[in-house]
Parts: structure tokens; sequence; C-alpha cells
């Protein structure tokens, strides 16, 4: 039995089936996992009031996604749930890549620490779930969660959206001023509305074991790293990946090859030699289990009117480089703050535009990423397989070769420079405007703080240098840090703002912690612009 027995959430009749007057949503939530929640909850931070519905009553099964990157992790700081989730996940940032028994190279992937966030946690997807639920809870009025609640049907009109909500009292109509379909990738919004889903299927099967061990499979206890081997001694001719997780499990990922039977596979008589063959005579239990293909597909659009499609719905990819999960949280932050203005009247629809803009090249940029990693791993001819080896053997001493090994290319934010919101810098110094705002220490009278604590959530007029700089943009918050110690505001105090923004600039950044311009300070005049260009007063096209 699984050691995590998940709390199952009760039915409660919604309002519609009571006889009472139907309420009309600003926003509807097709999907109560980590994107559905992650986006209720982002809402709510804008005031905004939406439903969720889900068709199950219980988190996920299994640990599914368990890497969270770092501007994730900012992300969900953002959204009040990253201090559960770093003190119960695993932290780490090394990674070990082996060819056979022989250690290939290691990478570092902080190696500056004047952050708040680490790297990656590796923490199970149903913690995550329960406590997105948790926050859900704390803003009564503005989130509903229906549990037991499968839509079934949408009638798409050009005000409104009427969902056929499906429940074990009957069946009843809601309607939305927007739906948000975080129904996964098999969306049935998506089949329904028979929307192409273009991509490529792999073959290849790999299996999931998720193994529960009191002594670790590594070579010290305390070791917190991916590991990652191409034609393990114990697994030949095949790869294998392992991840220390919460509870003392372990994620075992090993590729089986196309010609798999999924069911076979599954059953504990061959997970077990399987196992024992990498952990030796450790005791160990079996807590999942899953054999998987996968697909790395998009939709052409992502804003179909007033559906609009988030996370794995919109895009999916393969496991490796923890791109899925990571992805969708990212969706999340992108169309919070737009849609929020929307609805509140504080900027035209046509911003929404600007989603479907950027959270495509998003996922084409997790796709190729995806795709070239499964390629590299499952090489289709002798050929293949024998160039793979060639590089593996070149990567051990000359790093121009490591840049060539993909074992899953690790989850990195996408930059949206050259996009429709952002203003080109006419400057060469500073940060490209569409970059996500890198972290970094503060102080202030003498209390320890974190940058990205002071961003987030509306646009800030970010300036930074000696003097104070009295600034005044309508729209915007104005932020100042200053890189001389003793005074009562924001210091920088160990010199890393200074030196990833550089001094006496003027940053414009969006309320989900991107960029959308950077002048000095003898050109604030041209803020304004950039501000009516971010909230898309002006038309999208690209940014100049």
């Amino acid at each position: 039995m699984p050691h995590y027995q998940g709390i199952r959430y009760p039915f409660v009749t919604p309002p519609e089936l009571r006889g009472e007057a139907s309420t009309r949503y600003p926003v509807a939530i097709v999907g109560a996992g980590p994107i559905g929640l992650a986006m209720a909850i982002d809402l709510a931070m804008h005031g905004i009031r939406s439903v969720v519905l889900d068709d199950n009553n219980v988190v996920s099964v299994g640990s599914r996604a368990i890497c969270w990157a770092k501007r994730t992790l900012e992300i969900f700081d953002r959204l009040g749930v990253a201090d559960r989730m770093l003190e119960k996940g695993v932290t780490w940032k090394v990674g070990r890549l082996f060819h056979g028994e022989n250690e290939v190279y290691n990478f570092d992937l902080l190696p500056n620490d004047s952050h708040k966030m680490p790297a990656f946690i590796n923490l199970q997807q149903y913690y995550v779930e329960q406590y997105l639920v948790d926050r859900t809870a704390e803003f009564p009025d503005l989130i509903e969660v229906r549990w037991l609640s499968k839509v079934v049907g949408e009638d798409i009109g050009l005000d409104q959206v009427t969902l056929q909500v499906e429940t074990p009292e009957g069946t009843y109509d809601l309607a939305a001023d927007y739906v948000l379909a975080c129904d996964g990738a098999k969306s049935a919004i998506r089949d329904r509305m028979g929307l192409a889903f273009k991509g490529q299927h792999f073959e290849e099967r790999f299996l999931i074991a998720d193994v529960k061990m009191a002594e670790s499979p590594f070579d010290e206890e305390d070791t917190h790293e991916r590991w990652f081997w191409f034609e393990p001694p114990f697994h030949q001719g095949q790869s294998s990946l392992l991840h220390k997780q919460p509870d003392n499990i372990y994620r075992i990922d090993l590729q089986l090859g196309p010609d798999t039977d999924p069911v076979a596979e599954s059953k504990p008589e061959n997970v077990i030699p399987r196992i024992k063959a990498i952990v030796g005579d450790r005791p160990f239990e079996l807590d999942w289990v899953s054999v998987y293909s996968f697909t790395c597909a998009k939709l052409d659009q992502f804003v179909h009117g007033r559906v609009i499609f988030v996370g794995d719905s919109a895009h999916t990819v393969s496991p490796f480089g923890a791109r899925g999960g990571n992805g969708g949280i990212q969706d999340v932050d992108n169309l919070g703050w737009k849609l929020a203005a929307v609805l509140q009247g504080r900027a035209e629809p046509v911003l929404l535009d600007s989603y479907d803009e950027e959270r495509s090249i998003g996922a084409q940029e997790n796709i190729k990423n995806s795709s070239r990693a499964t390629n590299f791993m499952t090489p289709k001819s002798k050929m293949e397989r024998i160039f793979r080896n060639e590089i593996l053997k070149l990567a051990k001493d000359y790093p121009f070769a490591r840049t060539l090994v993909n074992s899953g290319r690790l989850s990195v934010p996408c930059s949206l420079a050259g996009l429709s919101l952002q203003t080109k810098s006419t400057s060469t110094r500073g940060l490209t405007p569409g970059t996500p705002c890198p972290d970094a220490a503060l102080e202030q009278a003498g209390e320890n703080s974190w940058l990205l604590n002071h961003l987030g959530g509306e646009f800030v007029l970010l300036t930074i240098g000696s003097s104070t700089h009295e600034l005044d943009l309508t729209g915007a918050r104005h932020l100042h840090v200053t890189t001389d110690a003793g005074g009562t505001g924001l210091y920088d105090c160990e010199g890393n703002v200074a030196q990833q923004y550089g001094n006496d600039l003027a940053y414009l950044i969006r309320p989900d912690q991107h960029i959308a311009a950077c002048f000095g300070l003898e050109e604030t005049e041209k803020l304004l612009p950039s501000l009516h260009r971010a909230q898309s007063s002006e038309p999208l096209e690209a940014a100049q």
C-alpha cells in the first residue's frame, strides 16, 4: 500500500442543485491538479473569484511530477506555498552522469547561492497538491473547489461559457466569463472542441518505480543528487535515473524499449528483480509503479475566445528535464495577472493574445529540448548509438562535448526577449527586457530580505543606485534599492543587485517578475509608453 494516504475531500451539494439562483463566475477552472489550484490562488491574489471543478475527490495517486525548479519555486513563493514545499522537499543542485560504471562528469545547477530558492527540490506531486488545496481555503470568498464535479460539455458563446457539470446528485449548468482548461494531457475539453494536438509520439516505454528504503543507495547517506546512467551495468543497453524524494522514497526510472508489455512490466515479480539489480541487498518496498510512453505536442493556439488552455492541456513533453509541471506553473504565472486585468477592466482582451504568444514560445522550447533528450537517450540505429557513445567518451575530458550530452536538459525559465509586451532597450547596460528577474539578498533596517519578495503581483518601477531617484510612474509602484550602507531603505547588502542589474538604471517589472523595459535615468520619459505597451494599451506587435 502506498505510504501516502491522501484526504478524501467531501462532495458538497452546489447551489445550482439546491434550487438556488445560479451564479455566473468570472472564471471557472476545470481540473484541481497543481495547475488548476495554482491558477485559482493566483487569480484570488488579484481579487478575482473562481470556481474549480474536478471529477475526483483526492490528490494525485503516485508521486508523478517530483522535480520543482528554482523559477517555479519563486512563483510558488509568491503564491504562498513555497515555505511548506522547502520544509518537506529534498533540496539538490548537483547532477552526476555515468556511462556504464564510470562517471562522465557532474554539474552544479546553482553555483551562486545568493538566491532565496534552491536550484531544485524533489517533492511528490501529491504533497504539492495538498498544500495548494490548503492554500485555497485561505480565500473562502474568492475560491470555491467543487469535488466530484465532472465537466461533460460546454456551450461557448461570445460573452460567456456555460459548462454542463455532472455530480453524484445530478447534472447542472454553470456559467462563467472565462473557462480555463487545466484538465491535463488527455483534456476532454480539447477533444470536444476538436482541437488538433500536434507533435510526436515516442514509442519507447519507461518504468517508474517509487521505492521506500531506509538505507540510501548512494555512496554517502546524505547525498541529494540526480544520478543518470547511459548503459548502466545493472540495466545493460538502456538508461536509468535515480532521485531521492522525501520519506526515504527513491524515484527510479528505467528505459524498457518500445516492445515492452506495460501490464507485465508493472507486476511486482518483474519490477522487484530490476530494483534489486540497482540497490543490491538493501531492504526496500515498492510504493508506486507505472509504465509509460509519452508524447511531445502542443496546440497551435492556447486562447480560443473565452476558453483558455493551461498546462498539459495546452502542451505535453517527456518527463526528462522536469519541464511538464514546471512549464505549467509558468503558464499560470504568465496568465493570472493578464486575465485579472481584463476582468477588472484595466486591459482589453487583446492582452490575452500575449499569453498565447509568450507561452507558446516556452512550450516550443520545452518540446525541442525534450525531443532531443529522448532521441539522444534512445538511439534508433547502430550508427546513432556509436555517435552517442563517442560523445560520452569525449565528455569525460573535453567540456565542449558536454554541451552535446542530453540526459534531459533541466527546466530553465523561458526568455520573453523581443516579444510584444517588452520594449527594446536603447542602452547596452542592464538586463535584457523579457528576462525573468534574478533574485538577490537585501537588508532593511538590519533585517534580511530578498528582492523577489518585493516584486510580483503588480507593475513595479525598480531603480538601483546611491541616490533615491524620486521618480513617479502612474500605474507602477516605485521600489528603490540603494547601494549605500546605513540607510533606512532596501540595501544591496551583498552587491548582487548592482552586479546583476547595474547601477543608475530604471527597470519596469511586470507582475510576473519579468522585465518589461530597462532605461538609463536620463531616459525615464520612455517608461510610460513602455508601461502602456506592457499593459497591451498598444497593439501587439514586435517589441521596438
